[in-house]
């Protein structure tokens, strides 16, 4: 089954296979479902094909995938052209909302830890 250009797993039940798409998370996909009538620990696969078209119906209805990318990417360009804390954050790539930033912030900062040794250089034997 595809949404949104999307291939759903066809194994999982739909709550958890509508999350697949970018933008779609747990919460919005049991809001889609019920909205459709349709029950939570269905699979992708045993979905009719009217099912399936009142599911389109909805998704195509909200931003999602690309859309909420782009309008995510404008956003940040935003902050930047304003000169905002936030956008200078974002220019420097560190956190952006307050969290401290002297031991944590590896996601953010990158993943290298680059601690010193013992000080010592290892003298290798011929």
């Amino acid at each position: 089954m595809r949404i949104a250009g999307i291939t759903l797993p066809d194994e999982k039940r739909m709550e958890i296979a509508l999350t697949a798409i970018y933008g779609i998370g747990r919460s919005m996909a049991k809001s889609i479902l019920k909205e459709a009538g349709i029950d939570f620990g269905k699979k992708a696969k045993e979905l009719s094909d009217e099912e399936e078209s009142r599911i389109k119906k909805i998704v195509d209805g909200l931003k999602i995938e690309g859309d909420l990318k782009r309008q995510k990417s404008a956003d940040i360009k935003r902050l930047i052209d304003i000169g905002s804390y936030r956008g200078s954050r974002h220019i420097k790539k560190l956190p952006v909302r307050g969290q401290n930033t002297r031991t944590n912030s590896r996601t953010v900062r990158g993943g290298g830890r680059k601690t010193m040794g013992s000080g010592r250089v290892k003298v290798t034997k011929k």
